[in-house]
């Protein structure tokens, strides 16, 4: 059995704060803004954790502009946190995340934290493991995935600070129409 280090007591106590701590907040001041790199950060330091396969499944769409805020208002069921809020952030899902395979694992090999090789095969085992499934196993292994990010993304803002709650209640097809987001064909 290993000693924890006391720098590690505090920070795990620290992470079970945050944790015990987080509650959705439905109701923000308008004239607190965070900026777009903060929340590039945050969203970046949310995002490190692996996913299914490590093909980072999700995309996330700031909407940050009043403009914007006002668009979503009645596609979110009029629910006032949308123009509130100093950003909304959409988790999209990717389908055909697979086909970035080769761009992701030459990340990690570029980074040296994986061999060529490795990433060869992982790239090959991979495109024909999701090219050949039904399209619904892809969309639970990105359902997933994006739940993942989206907790990540609600603790990392809570670590710093910031309230947060998920909205599940809006109008998919509007959303996708307003914000010009695709299916997959």
């Amino acid at each position: 059995m290993s000693v924890s280090q006391p720098s590690q007591m505090i920070e795990r106590q620290l992470f079970f704060n945050v944790i015990r701590e987080r509650r959705p907040v439905r109701s923000y001041d308008p004239k607190i803004k965070i900026s777009g790199e903060e929340l590039t950060k945050t969203l970046r330091q949310a995002t490190l954790p692996p996913s299914t396969a490590n093909l980072l499944p999700w995309r996330l769409l700031f909407i940050d502009s009043p403009e914007l805020n006002q668009k979503l208002l009645p596609i979110a069921f009029n629910q006032q946190q949308v123009v509130e809020a100093s950003a909304v952030i959409a988790v999209l899902g990717d389908l055909e995340c697979y086909k970035l395979a080769e761009e992701i694992y030459g990340m990690a090999v570029d980074a040296g934290c994986m061999p060529a090789e490795t990433a060869k095969s992982f790239v090959e085992s991979y495109t024909c493991m999701y090219s050949s499934m039904q399209p619904e196993a892809i969309r639970q292994k990105v359902y997933t995935d994006g739940g993942l990010v989206s907790m990540q993304v609600i603790l990392v803002a809570r670590a710093k600070d910031y309230d947060t709650v998920p909205i599940g209640g809006y109008d998919k097809q509007k959303f996708m129409e307003a914000f010009r987001i695709s299916e997959p064909a």
